[in-house]
């Protein structure tokens, strides 16, 4: 009895064993997802957020500043806490932009969260251009520019902001502007500038590759572009200057030809010769892509700026958009082997080099300013100037002004393209010296003592800026790394 007992156990166990060890391995039943819907539309980053929570918390954090003292030169965003003021970190810029909102207020950006916030705390002068300001600053632009038209580039600013609605009013660059609600596939959101700009140059935007588009659509905003006026200086459109260029060579000297090719592309006047004068603006896209060391080896804006981090078991493209300097170079590292020391020093080396370039060729065009200054004084006292000389002076300094104007607003110190910098940089030397050379030559024929050193008078520019009455701050000043530049400048210009 007792034998056929365990028997019969035994047989039942050997029945029972795989079942309950498939039991016990089975992994639970999967539970259906909904999967979250993002209206078409949808600006709120938070809802997005709901679906791509990561990347969601990654884009909150461009509200946190960086540690301080991870760039030499780009200081914009650190938690010292300091505004750094551009026109005392490169005093000859307060020369040249004088009589325009960039010689009054010109802070180094902060970043995509303060992109609004910090048109509404600069000095007034920077946005009477209108709504057009908002252009690259808020998600809402493409909306305004379809429901508004030529209302959306003239209305006042203030006006055109109020017609975001008031929680959004100071949102800067959301996940909109840059994907598909449906599929999170990149999209160009400003078609009215952008698509329009790629159109000129013969590119089909729907044929762009992804990783094309990993930089194009940071090409929507870091771009340079122009404000076209009508006669009373309203403005009547917006548009990048990419006319009569290549995909991937995107030239100054075409971009130059363009905005020098209408009057109506003439923004402000320069205070101290009195030209009506274009400008340029943050082109980090035109620079980074004419056939530059990365660029050709394939990188994208993205690669570099957005780098892929892993948050907990999930890998997610780094939405805190900053630069590799601020994070260690850690998007370095995905291609190079070298250590993140070796690696700074050489973004360290192109950038002093760059600077040096600055300091020179931005001195040198601001001393050609000072002469036609002294030449117009002249004239206004009967002398008579050789107009030949005068106005191949005049030729050659605008365009040493915009390679200067070209290189100063660019963002990377020289680093997205070293060698591109370098030429327009030393083409901008070479036309300034030339516009002093026939200046000095005209004024001497006419009778005009020129010193051998021009007073740039730099504080009269640096001191008592705008409705704040900014002062030159003296220990911001960004000096040549060579000394090359005091050396040619022979006197301390500024106190």
């Amino acid at each position: 009895m007792r034998k056929r007992f365990f028997l019969m156990s035994a047989l039942l166990l050997a029945i029972l064993t795989p079942v309950l060890f498939l039991t016990a391995c089975q992994k639970p039943a999967p539970q259906q997802v909904t999967a979250v819907k993002i209206a078409d539309g949808e600006i709120d980053p938070a809802q997005w957020g709901k679906a791509y929570p990561t990347e969601y918390e990654l884009w909150k954090k461009t509200e946190e500043p960086t540690t301080a003292g991870k760039s030499k030169f780009k200081r914009g965003f650190d938690a010292d806490k300091i505004t750094y003021d551009k026109l005392s970190e490169f005093p000859y810029m307060a020369l040249l932009f004088n009589g325009w909102g960039f010689g009054i207020e010109y802070n180094e950006p902060r970043g995509h969260a303060f992109m609004v916030r910090d048109q509404l705390e600069i000095d007034p002068s920077r946005i009477k251009a209108g709504g057009v300001c908002l252009t690259c600053k808020s998600p809402y632009a493409p909306k305004l520019e379809q429901e508004k038209g030529l209302d959306y580039y003239k209305t006042p600013y203030k006006e055109v902001l109020g017609l975001i609605p008031e929680k959004d009013r100071t949102l800067g660059v959301a996940c909109i502007d840059c994907h598909d609600n449906k599929d999170m596939s990149l999209k160009i959101s400003r078609g009215f500038t952008l698509t329009a700009a790629l159109k000129d140059m013969g590119v089909d935007p729907s044929k762009l590759t992804r990783q094309e588009m990993r930089s194009l659509v940071c090409a929507q905003c870091h771009v340079t572009y122009n404000i076209p006026k009508d006669k009373d200086m309203k403005s009547i459109g917006v548009f990048f200057p990419w006319q009569g260029s290549k995909y991937g060579n995107i030239t100054v000297e075409n971009i130059i030809k363009k905005i020098r090719s209408d009057p109506s592309y003439g923004e402000w006047k320069q205070n101290v010769t009195g030209f009506k004068m274009a400008y340029i603006r943050h082109p980090e896209y035109e620079l980074f892509s004419n056939n530059s060391v990365h660029w050709k080896a394939g990188a994208a804006c993205a690669d570099c700026h957005m780098p892929y981090t892993i948050v907990g078991s999930k890998k997610a493209s780094d939405h805190r958009v900053m630069s590799p300097l601020k994070s260690d170079l850690k998007a370095c590292q995905q291609c190079h082997s070298e250590s993140p020391e070796w690696l700074k020093e050489q973004v360290t080396a192109i950038q002093d080099r760059t600077v040096s370039l600055m300091l020179r060729s931005g001195y040198a065009t601001a001393t050609a300013a000072k002469l036609f200054e002294m030449a117009h004084k002249a004239q206004a006292e009967g002398k008579q100037l050789d107009k030949a000389f005068y106005d191949k002076a005049k030729d050659f300094y605008e365009e040493a002004f915009y390679r200067v104007n070209y290189i100063g607003a660019e963002n990377s110190v020289g680093f997205h393209n070293p060698t591109e910098a370098a030429r327009n940089l030393g083409d901008a030397v070479a036309f300034a010296g030339k516009a002093e050379a026939l200046l000095r030559q005209a004024l001497t024929k006419a009778g005009v003592n020129v010193p051998m050193v021009v007073n740039l008078e730099l504080n009269k520019y640096l001191d008592s800026r705008g409705e704040k009455k900014l002062k030159f701050q003296k220990g911001l000043e960004i000096k040549d790394p060579y000394g090359t530049t005091e050396r040619l400048l022979m006197v301390e210009q500024t106190k």
